[in-house]
């Protein structure tokens, strides 16, 4: 008779789903089932098992950056540090570093920023981030003047917390809103689809106005992710994950939980991911054209791409971007085989072609990175006034905050030197910058905690009035 202890002698180890599965075996035992068959009916009932972590160098794992001063040095430490222990999650095969890198949380082994690793049939919420398809846009114009167009990002765009006032919204795509409903990742967010939509957030993100160096055409570059949608839908996967990882791999850390690709849990939140990146671009480009109307000017080009996403290649693995840029060919349908790099608001954004570098996992960087949490940075700005160092820093550039306060962690001095970080792109083969748009001005969210407008009560004549194209 099969007992407890013949599921043990077989190599199980005992819990709560031994009852089910040596009653399931007597019955088939019963039924005349051999002993393999019997053993095959365990086997379908057993739990998988459980995955320890790895030890740290099983994975090859690449470092496309350097160190030229201390500040360097002690970022580049914390992030090999991350990385090595990000680098024992059982699910991963391979991971790479790009120059841009900084670590992103103090949690051991979250990845940082510049950081790729590819997974095994799994897909890891917390390495793509709640900044879910953090992305760039360009649309190359064919006639506009600075002034005119940043003027009309003042009016026309939206940065802040929350969706934009019910007055101004943009309804995006219809396809867009069924998808979300249709979805169980998704179905619960489509007021917030609706609300953000069109909206450009905070932080880092910025509408950037530029020339391009081979034409002169007037350029105009965003930054911004999913907003509230895509954050929710990061909620919602860790939930999921962590539920698989508790089954599949305690030893794992809980910010490093992994969806099985393979279930209908996996399957969703895939089809999630590809609906919150067709959101995103169709985002920034709702902003975009309503800056083309504004402007009575027309499109000569455009394309966009994201760096906070997860993208399958042909080989079947996963790859994570945390702050890089696809730099292989085909990373998505709608390539036209150039990317976006910024640098910061002084700076030229790079239209580079990717080089598919084996040791970058195909990525490039996705910006300049920081050496120094906001807070250290700061104190560094100490001794001399917010309008001083503004003046300094933006010099010779139309630099404007939606706030109407500066947000000095967002100068550039708060970011790696530029030109170190283009040349590493070079230097280890990751892209090719085919052209450059130089800068004329910018606009970002500035200084939330001083009083911003967003969070003043308006009449409502007055609100009404704002919004209007």
């Amino acid at each position: 008779m099969i007992t407890g202890k013949t599921l043990i002698d077989w190599g199980y180890q005992a819990g709560s789903w031994f009852p089910g599965a040596i009653e399931a075996a007597r019955r088939a035992q019963a039924q005349g089932a051999d002993d393999a068959a019997v053993r095959a009916v365990v086997a379908s009932l057993a739990p998988p098992p459980v995955l320890p972590l790895r030890a740290g160098d099983e994975a090859p794992l690449h470092y496309n950056i350097e160190a030229a001063t201390p500040d360097e040095a002690e970022n580049v430490a914390g992030v090999e540090k991350h990385m090595r222990a990000l680098m024992r999650v059982p699910t991963l095969v391979a991971g790479a570093v790009m120059p841009d890198a900084c670590p992103s949380g103090s949690a051991l082994g979250t990845i940082p920023v510049g950081g790729v690793v590819a997974a095994k049939e799994a897909i890891h919420p917390g390495m793509h981030s709640a900044d879910i398809c953090c992305s760039m846009a360009v649309t190359i114009f064919a006639e506009a003047e600075p002034k005119a167009m940043l003027d009309a990002g003042m009016r026309l765009s939206h940065f802040g917390g929350g969706g934009r006032p019910e007055a101004d919204r943009i309804a995006p795509p219809a396809g867009l809103l069924e998808g979300f409903a249709a979805n169980r990742f998704l179905k619960n967010g489509l007021h917030d689809a609706a609300a953000h939509f069109g909206t450009q957030g905070d932080g880092n993100h910025f509408f950037y106005v530029g020339r391009l160096a081979s034409s002169g055409r007037l350029a105009l570059v965003t930054h911004h992710g999913s907003r509230k949608p895509g954050a929710s839908l990061y909620k919602a996967g860790m939930a999921v994950a962590e539920k698989f990882r508790q089954k599949l791999s305690p030893a794992t850390p809980t910010h490093n939980a992994w969806i099985p690709s393979e279930t209908a849990e996996g399957e969703a939140y895939w089809a999630a991911l590809q609906l919150i990146r067709d959101w995103t671009k169709a985002s920034h480009f709702a902003i975009h054209d309503r800056i083309v109307v504004a402007l009575g000017s027309r499109i000569e080009d455009r394309f966009w791409n994201e760096h906070n996403f997860v993208f399958r290649k042909s080989d079947g693995l996963f790859y994570h971007a945390k702050g890089a840029t696809p730099a292989f060919a085909g990373f998505s349908a709608d390539t036209n085989g150039l990317t976006l790099i910024p640098l910061n608001m002084a700076q030229p954004i790079l239209i580079a072609r990717g080089k598919d570098a084996s040791h970058g996992l195909g990525f490039a960087p996705h910006g300049a990175g920081r050496n120094l949490s906001r807070t250290a940075h700061m104190r560094r700005l100490a001794g001399r006034s917010p309008a001083q160092i503004l003046a300094e820093e933006t010099k010779g550039f139309d630099v404007r905050f939606f706030s109407g306060m500066p947000d000095l962690s967002e100068l550039p001095s708060a970011y790696k030197d530029a030109s170190a970080v283009r040349a590493q792109i070079e230097r280890f083969g990751l892209a090719e910058v085919v052209d450059v748009i130089e800068p004329l001005g910018s606009i970002m969210a500035g200084n939330r905690q001083s009083d911003p407008p967003w969070k003043r009560a308006k009449p409502a004549k007055e609100q009404e009035a704002s919004c209007r194209v």
